[in-house]
């Protein structure tokens, strides 16, 4: 059974802020990942329920790392992190498959509601 939240983001700060919202109301972390190689290579390894998936990030982004994601498991529960001024990316992503998006900066209640809503 898939369990926990990956989350995925550069920014150390941002992780952070996800992973006390999510802990604050019930939810287990899985992992954290910086950027999109990793967050492949830990998701076939921890089989997370949900990911948190930031879009711009260095090595790989978050669409690459969604798309392979997607590749190797095509039930795979992704939710697009983005900052205000990226429609374009997020509405390409949820092409790819994503599922949700929760914009930053994140608002308590809409991250919740967005973990919940697919775990």
């Amino acid at each position: 059974m898939k369990k926990g939240v990956l989350i995925v983001d550069d920014a150390a700060f941002m992780r952070m802020m996800i992973k006390g919202i999510l802990n604050k109301n019930g939810f287990e972390i899985a992992g954290e990942a910086s950027n999109g190689a990793d967050a492949v290579k830990l998701y076939k390894e921890l089989q997370p329920a949900v990911v948190t998936m930031d879009i711009t990030m260095p090595d790989m982004n978050g669409i690459e790392a969604l798309k392979k994601i997607l590749d190797y498991d095509k039930d795979a529960v992704v939710l697009m992190c983005t900052a205000m001024g990226q429609q374009q990316m997020v509405l390409e992503a949820l092409q790819y498959g994503a599922k949700d998006f929760i914009v930053k900066p994140f608002q308590e209640d809409r991250v919740v509601k967005a973990v919940k809503n697919h775990i």
